[in-house]
């Protein structure tokens, strides 16, 4: 079928302006099937799109639902870095205050106009947190590849789940990271026998110099993915429950394997129901085709 017009996004860009993950974002067509939604990504040469729904939810909401070329996402954080992105694009306004509706919850959203882009920050909500059984974290660990010298000496597997769960694996350092070679059959495999979404392998924020990450989610039709908002915001709140403190903000680096920059900010806090989480990037609007 034929959409308005798509707008590509590069989402999660670096401070300097550099990189961010190119992300489509389009009108949603109520008459489209999800096959349809699955092939725009493809289509405009990008590993996500976002569709934006017309009118608001009953609790103030605007819809917007994501997809790659496999599935639909529940939700995606650089998707929505993008979408709010273009939302404000199309008013006049330097500053839009919003809430946005995607897989069943609605959240605040908050965009912002700056020098070098457009800056995008929203509620990622709760986050859970709980160790993975043995079977599990061996299975991932085995498909990741990794070597005996790699693990974090000081840092451990956790399963992070901000709606769909996924794995925070450390690794020691950034020479680790890059040396990461996931076999993907067997990482997707491993990933739908114990529900998870992927893959988030990091190396911890350390003094003023920021984290580093790479997410692999090849169960979704994504190997790897420029940035992952989402799991920057899981990983500000495992930290957050590690060291015992009140409040995290940390930003992470993405993208180097795939020889493309991008960045992600994320903060975290402890509140009467638990760990809730804030996730920021900064994005570049392209012209739409």
């Amino acid at each position: 079928m034929s959409w308005p017009e798509v707008t590509v996004v590069d989402a999660c860009v670096r401070r300097d302006g550099r990189g961010g993950s190119p992300t489509a974002v389009t009108d949603d067509d109520p008459a489209a099937t999800d096959a349809d939604r699955r092939a725009v990504a493809a289509a405009a040469g990008t590993s996500h799109a976002a569709f934006l729904g017309p009118g608001r939810t009953p609790d103030g909401g605007r819809p917007v639902r994501f997809f790659t070329a496999t599935a639909e996402l529940s939700g995606c954080g650089h998707g929505t870095v993008a979408a709010q992105a273009v939302r404000l694009t199309r008013t006049g306004l330097d500053e839009l205050n919003d809430r946005q509706h995607t897989g069943g919850r609605t959240f605040d959203t908050l965009a912002i106009r700056r020098p070098a882009g457009i800056e995008v920050w929203f509620d990622q909500g709760l986050v859970t947190l709980r160790h993975p059984v043995p079977d599990e974290r061996a299975a991932i660990v085995a498909a990741l590849g990794l070597t005996a010298d790699d693990p974090h000496p000081a840092d451990a597997p956790r399963i992070a789940a901000a709606g769909a769960p996924r794995m925070l694996v450390p690794v020691r350092d950034r020479s680790a990271l890059l040396r990461v070679r996931p076999d993907f059959g067997r990482l997707a495999a491993a990933c739908l026998r114990y529900g998870l979404l992927g893959c988030f392998v990091y190396v911890p924020p350390a003094g003023d110099r920021p984290g580093a990450a790479r997410m692999f989610a090849p169960a979704i039709g994504v190997d790897e993915d420029v940035a992952n908002a989402n799991s920057t915001g899981c990983l500000a709140a495992h930290l957050l429950d590690t060291t015992g403190a009140q409040t995290v903000a940390i930003e992470v680096e993405q993208g180097d394997a795939l020889g493309r920059s991008a960045g992600v900010l994320a903060s975290a806090r402890r509140g009467p129901a638990g760990i809730t989480t804030r996730v920021g990037g900064l994005a570049v609007v392209r012209d739409g085709h």
